[in-house]
Parts: C-alpha cells; structure tokens; sequence
C-alpha cells in the first residue's frame, strides 16, 4: 500500500531532522563538548559510573544529565553498535564557525590551513584535525559532499581537537582554494608522484599563508584541485617504494609547514 503524501513529509522531515544532530560518544569526547561553550547541547546520556567520572564537566556546562542502566545504554541513544560509548553520549549540534575569510584570514594559529579533497574516511579526518590543532593551523576544509561530516566516531579520534579545531565544511573546494588565493595563501597540493619535494615547495612558496592540500587515498588530487594548485609536491620516502596514509601525510606537511 502506497503511503499518503503526508506521511512521506513527515517521514523526510524527521530524518532532516536527525541528521541536524550528532551523536558524540566516550569519556574524552563528551568531556570536551560539556567545555565547550560553543557547542550546543541537547541531550546527555550517561552511566551513573561515567556521570562520577564527569562530574566537573556537568558541572560547567549545567546540563542536566538522563542517567541510565548500563545494560540499556543503547536504547536511549542513536549508536553504532560498535561505538566504544564507556557509558557516556551526548546530542549536540554541529559546530558553527563561520567563513573562510573571517578563520583564515584573521583567526587564531599560523597563517597555515589544510584542504581534503574527497577524504571521506571519519578517522583519517578526526587525526588530520588533531594534528593541525597540534601544530596551529588556522582550519581544516573540506567540501559538504565527499567528505566526512562531524560525527561520533571522527570526534573520538580527533581526541578532543573537533570542539577546538575549525573543521570548515564548504559547498564547493575548488571555489574555497581560489578564495584562499584572493587571500594570498599559497595552494601545495600533495601527490606521490609529483617531481617536487615538500620542502622545496614549501620554500618557493616563500613567507606567504600555505595552504597544504590532500586528496583521498587512492585517487588522489581531482583534476581541478590540481589545476588551483601553485605546487604539486611529495614527501619524499627511502627505498623504491613507500607511502603514508593521509592522515599521516598531514601530519608530515603540517610539521613540515609549521617550522619552515
């Protein structure tokens, strides 16, 4: 029996809904969040022994914790099965961090971002956020489609570094890297099989802002985000043969970039 138009709206606008929502989950993650005081909360679900663990958290942010039966944890939450929860979530909204211009070009940290070309894979991006809260990087972008959205898990593995972090989610990447360039940033794409190493680049980009660009493994850099890149560069590997992954890549040009 076919379902009545009405029933079909409703339908869409409660998974609208819910994908206006994220789930956050672990100790680590929701701790951070309750410190925040840019994340808006909506629900925290919690163990009585994870509630004693966070207790200060609670406390700073004034939420009023759902406290649970640990052997029915996943009935009050939306989880994978598989998250490593430690009794403790939390419904939030997603952060807001406001435009390129107003990060990039004025915000806190290095004259440095990074740009993920179709990384779409939650715990390269939540290492990648990690790694550029550590070296100071002023953003990470990446594009709305063909990426990973903030959820529980890129959280998790961002250690805390996604309530810290701008994770800048754009409509189009290659309109971001030409409105970077207006700003004065430098594009250094990497690819594997590029002639220039990374430091050379980094040291004919000069002392301008860097923009250091990562294409999903595999695949690599879209022909267009070459094509906005000033240089295309390696990091170059011992032996015939080598490779990182891309969040290690970041890792490597973030340093690499922080201390030219």
């Amino acid at each position: 029996m076919k379902k009545p138009s009405w029933v079909i709206d409703k339908e869409r606008s409660k998974r609208a809904a819910a994908a206006e929502t994220v789930w956050l989950f672990g100790l680590h993650a929701v701790r951070d969040a309750l410190m925040n005081p840019a994340r808006e909360r909506l629900r925290l679900v919690l163990t009585q022994n994870a509630a004693n663990k966070l207790g200060e958290a609670i406390a700073v942010a004034g939420i009023e914790p759902q406290i649970v039966d640990p052997r029915k944890f996943a009935n009050h939450v939306t989880l994978a099965p598989d998250s490593v929860h430690q009794g403790a979530a939390m419904e939030v909204k997603p952060l807001s961090w406001g435009s390129i211009d107003e990060v990039c070009l004025t915000g806190e940290g290095l004259p440095l971002v990074v740009c993920l070309d179709r990384v779409t894979d939650p715990h390269n991006v939540g290492a990648i956020l990690r790694s550029a809260e550590v070296f100071g990087a002023r953003a990470v972008i990446a594009p709305h489609r063909h990426s990973a959205p903030e959820t529980g898990a890129l959280a998790k593995t961002a250690s805390g570094a996604l309530e810290r972090q701008p994770y800048l989610r754009v409509k189009n990447l290659a309109d971001a890297l030409i409105e970077l360039k207006d700003m004065g940033f430098q594009i250094v794409g990497l690819a594997g099989e590029a002639k220039m190493t990374l430091r050379d680049g980094l040291s004919a980009a000069g002392p301008a802002p860097v923009a250091l660009v990562l294409g999903a493994e595999g695949p690599g850099l879209r022909e267009k985000t070459r094509e906005l890149c000033d240089f295309i560069v390696k990091i170059p590997f011992a032996g015939e043969f080598g490779s990182l992954n891309v969040s290690n890549a970041a890792a490597v040009s973030l340093y690499a970039a922080s201390t030219r």
